[in-house]
C-alpha cells in the first residue's frame, strides 16, 4: 500500500516486485468534460484497489497483419472500451528507492491501441531496477477533434490526447517517489504514435522540467518521418466535416451524442477525410499552447529539451519500400541520424541511434513496424513465434541498453557491445540482430 497525493493505493504483491494497475490520473473525460483539458482526479475514499487493468480509449476494433496475430489474438489482453480511460499502471521493484522511471506511451496511429496489450509489461524493467509506468490517453475523435465551436469555448481545440499524456506525466512527477521512483529521472518513451507523442512532449513548453531523457522508436525524426505540422485551422476544417456527418448544429448537440454514435461515425469520417489529408490527420496540432511551433522548427531553434536522446527504426518499417536496399535508404533511419546531427549543430550531445534488423521467426514479415517491442519488453513467452535462444539473448541485451540509458543517459554497460553516439560523418548506429 502506498500513499499518494490523492489517497492510499493498494497494488498486487508479486514477491520481488509490485503491480499497481488501473490507477486514475485524471477525472473521467465524459459528459461536459468530453473534449476538454483533463482535470485532476478526486481524492480516493478509503483505499483504492489498483489490481486490474482499466478500460481502454474508445476506438474501432480490429487490426491487420502482422499486428493482429501478434498483439491482438488473446482476449485476455483486450479490455473493454470506454471514454473513462485515463488510467496508468506501475511496476515497481520491491523496496525501491530513488529508481529511474520509465514512462511508456503506446502507439496505434493516435487511433487505436492500449497500454495493457500482451506485448507490454514492466516486469523486466523492475527486474533491472527501474520503476515502469504505462499510460492510457484519449484516441481518435475523442482525443484529437478540433472544431471552431470548441475553439470558441476554450480558446484552442484538439490535442486532448496529448494533454492527457501531460496530465499523466505530472501525476507521475508528483507521486512516483511513493513507489520508489526518482522524479528527476523520468525517461519518456514510445513507439510509432508513442514516439510521435514523445517528440511532442519534448517540444511542448507545458512539460517543463519533468522529462530527463527520451527514447523515440519508429516515429522520432528530423526532416523526414511520420511527423507533419498540423495547423489548428486544418484540423478544425476536418472537425466541421465530422459534425456534418453527425448532423449536429451546435456544441451542446455534439456533446449530447452517445459514445457509440461518435465511434460509429469515425468510419465514414475517415473515408471522407483521408484522401484529402493524405496521411495521419487526427494528430497533435500547433495550437499555441501544447505546441507553439512545428517539430523541425523547434529543433532548429533549440527549443526542444536539451536532454539525452535515443532513437531508431526497424528494417521493414513504415515508409520502407522494396526498392530501399540499405538502412541509409530508409526515411525513418535517415530522419533519426538527421535528428542526432541537428543536436550536434546546436552544440548539444548527439543521440544514440539504433536500427533493428532481426527478421522475426515464424513468417516472412521481416523486421516490421513494432517488431522490436517483443524484445525490449522481454515478453516473447506470450507470443506464438518459434523463438530461438539468440532471440532471448538479443532481448536481454536490448533491455539492458534501454534501462542503462534510463539510469544514466548512456546505454552502455558491462558485458554489452559498445554503442557509439551518432556523431559527425561516421554517423555510427547500433544494429540489433540476433
Amino acid at each position: 500500500m502506498v500513499q499518494t497525493k490523492y489517497g492510499k493505493l493498494e497494488g498486487i504483491d508479486r514477491g520481488w516486485y509490485t503491480e499497481y494497475l488501473g490507477v486514475p490520473y485524471a477525472k473521467a473525460p465524459v459528459g461536459e468534460r468530453r473534449w476538454k483539458t483533463p482535470e485532476e482526479p478526486d481524492v480516493y475514499e478509503g483505499v483504492y484497489e489498483a489490481k486490474a487493468f482499466a478500460t481502454k480509449s474508445v476506438q474501432r476494433e480490429g487490426s491487420t497483419p502482422p499486428w493482429d496475430k501478434d498483439f491482438y489474438d488473446d482476449p485476455n489482453f483486450i479490455p473493454a472500451v470506454s471514454e473513462d480511460c485515463l488510467y496508468l499502471n506501475i511496476w515497481a521493484p520491491k523496496n525501491a528507492e530513488n529508481c529511474p522511471v520509465a514512462f511508456w506511451i503506446h502507439g496505434g496511429a493516435f487511433m487505436g491501441g492500449n497500454c495493457s496489450e500482451k506485448e507490454f509489461s514492466g516486469i523486466e524493467y523492475a527486474r533491472r531496477g527501474v520503476v515502469f509506468v504505462s499510460i492510457q490517453y484519449r484516441l481518435g475523435l475523442f482525443g484529437f477533434l478540433a472544431h471552431p465551436w470548441l475553439t470558441e469555448e476554450a480558446g484552442v481545440s484538439g490535442n486532448y490526447g496529448i494533454l492527457d499524456q501531460i496530465a499523466a506525466l505530472k501525476w507521475v512527477y508528483e507521486n512516483i517517489a511513493a513507489f520508489g521512483g526518482d522524479p528527476s529521472r523520468i525517461t519518456v518513451f514510445g513507439q510509432s504514435a508513442g514516439a510521435m507523442s514523445t517528440q511532442t512532449l519534448i517540444t511542448s513548453p507545458l512539460t517543463g522540467n519533468m522529462i530527463a531523457r527520451a527514447i523515440l522508436q519508429s516515429g522520432g525524426s528530423y526532416g523526414e518521418g511520420l511527423h507533419r505540422d498540423m495547423p489548428m485551422s486544418e484540423q478544425e476544417s476536418y472537425g466541421e466535416i465530422f459534425t456534418e456527418i453527425l448532423g449536429v448544429k451546435n456544441l451542446a448537440e455534439l456533446r449530447a451524442k452517445t459514445t457509440e454514435e461518435i465511434n460509429a461515425a469515425q468510419g465514414p469520417f475517415m473515408e471522407k477525410v483521408f484522401p484529402m489529408a493524405k496521411g495521419l490527420f487526427l494528430i497533435p496540432v500547433i495550437d499555441g499552447k501544447v505546441l507553439t511551433e512545428g517539430y523541425y522548427d523547434a529543433i532548429d531553434h533549440g527549443t526542444i529539451k536539451n536532454i539525452p536522446y535515443m532513437l531508431g527504426s526497424t528494417k521493414d518499417d513504415i515508409m520502407v519500400t522494396p526498392e530501399m536496399k540499405t538502412p541509409e535508404d530508409h526515411p525513418l533511419h535517415r530522419g533519426s541520424i538527421a535528428f542526432s546531427h541537428k543536436l550536434e549543430e546546436l552544440g548539444w550531445d548527439p543521440a544514440y541511434v539504433y536500427y533493428f534488423s532481426r527478421n522475426l521467426p515464424g513468417d516472412e514479415q521481416g523486421a516490421w513496424h513494432s517488431a522490436e517491442l517483443w524484445y525490449m519488453f522481454g515478453t516473447q513467452n506470450r507470443c506464438w513465434r518459434p523463438w530461438e535462444a539468440k532471440d532471448y539473448v538479443l532481448s536481454a541485451n536490448m533491455l539492458d541498453y534501454w534501462t542503462n540509458f534510463m539510469k544514466s543517459g548512456n546505454p552502455n554497460g558491462e558485458g554489452l557491445a559498445e554503442w557509439k553516439v551518432c556523431s559527425g560523418e561516421e554517423a555510427a548506429y547500433m544494429e540489433f540482430d540476433a
